[in-house]
């Protein structure tokens, strides 16, 4: 669900002066009483979410060839937030959902970041107000007493990575991993947590996709989903051809079927947002009758719901997206950001291909694979199959419209 971004809501924001940061240790305390108070009276009332995908760190145990951080050269000095600036950020993120009425949930990742020697402290930190969180990171330090201690602090899914089958994986990360990786998430299951495991696929690796869901069902994991790399100016040459992923997505959709038939318990999180448009090409999916222009009701959540942030303090609208700072947590307010510099990611009708689509209020394909591919993050889509707009009715969106996903 994203917030309402029209220039009324702008002016009446309540935006503060930039020399008032919020950074005073005092201020964010007031908003966290006041956050639990509200909290217990409005039980019964479920805000809906907004994510935090929160970078504490860049250690990492890995190099893989194909990460923000590693892949471009990047990591001569790798940056962790200091607990004073851990503990800002977590009160920023608490004042941005209460001014905007939503719920926050984090996604706590690096580098790994429980290779943060404040890991814990944070964790004690977010249990205190009764968030949940999901951790993105490494198998290497899991066992069943962790796993049972991110249970009981709050961790609702554990996500890892499979790049590929054994040989192509540990050629991505590190020898080892791919055992590891699977091996790890029967700990994660038997604390209760909800094994996630994602994919980045890429035409290094996208014939091996059939492959991961058959090992990751086999595995146990509770979630499998893909995403597609994102070209980041490293030397990684592995864009997919728009005929090349429609024929990988037709594949999968098939395996999914079968297992889903089978009763299988994993559950196929269909992420990537061009899901929408084979399903709408497959009569799966079906525009609603009630729909109304000037409103987005799904795909990318870049500047709808979702905000990342670095161990630098930059605010990003998405990590995928690069050069899509938009801020920094340490001297700027985000409640102020999302109404001002994070405008610029909710500008619909720029979309050179998807504006003239009638998918665009539940598509618009990848805008960070078409930034790393074209340099602009309204550029068509690469993997996008579609000639021209599936309808010739369109859903004209306007920037003034209030979002909804």
């Amino acid at each position: 669900m994203a917030l309402e971004t029209n220039k009324r809501d702008k002016q009446n924001s309540g935006k503060s002066d930039s020399s008032d940061l919020y950074r005073s240790e005092d201020r964010f305390r007031s908003i966290s009483v006041e956050y639990c108070l509200r909290y217990e009276e409005e039980v019964q009332i479920m805000k809906p979410f907004f994510s935090f995908q929160w970078h504490i760190t860049d250690e990492c145990d890995q190099r893989c060839k194909h990460c923000y951080i590693y892949s471009a050269g990047n990591h001569t000095c790798l940056l962790s937030m200091n607990w004073r600036q851990m503990e800002d950020t977590f009160y920023n993120c608490l004042d941005f959902c209460e001014v905007y009425g939503r719920t926050p949930y984090f996604y706590i990742t690096g580098g790994d970041p429980i290779l943060h020697p404040d890991f814990w402290r944070l964790l004690e930190l977010i249990h205190a107000h009764d968030i949940k969180f999901t951790i993105l990171g490494n198998p290497f330090h899991l066992n069943d007493q962790v796993c049972r201690e991110l249970k009981w602090y709050g961790c609702e899914k554990y996500q890892l990575s499979l790049d590929g089958l054994r040989q192509t994986h540990d050629w991505f990360r590190k020898p080892g991993s791919y055992d590891c990786t699977l091996e790890k998430v029967g700990c994660i299951n038997r604390a209760g947590i909800r094994s996630v495991v994602m994919t980045t696929v890429s035409k290094t690796n996208r014939m091996e996709v059939p492959g991961i869901i058959d090992e990751v069902v086999k595995a146990g994991v509770n979630v499998f989903a893909f995403s597609r790399y994102v070209p980041s100016g490293g030397d990684l040459d592995a864009s997919m051809t728009a005929q090349e992923y429609r024929e990988l997505l037709a594949i999968c959709d098939q395996k999914f079927k079968e297992y889903e038939a089978e009763g299988c318990e994993t559950y196929f999180n269909k992420k990537d947002h061009l899901w929408t448009l084979y399903e709408y090409e497959m009569g799966e999916f079906k525009i609603p009758e009630n729909a109304e222009k000037g409103m987005i009701y799904g795909g990318c959540n870049c500047g709808n719901c979702h905000l990342t942030i670095l161990p630098s303090g930059e605010v990003y609208a998405c990590r995928r997206v690069e050069e899509s700072n938009v801020g920094n947590v340490f001297h700027d307010r985000l409640a102020d950001l999302w109404v001002t510099s994070v405008e610029n990611y909710r500008e619909y009708e720029k979309f050179s291909k998807c504006s003239k689509c009638k998918l665009l209020a539940w598509c618009r394909g990848c805008p960070a694979v078409a930034r790393g591919t074209y340099g602009d993050f309204y550029a068509e889509d690469p993997q996008c199959w579609l000639a021209t707009s599936p309808c010739k009715d369109e859903l004209t969106i306007t920037t003034d419209a209030c979002v909804h996903a």
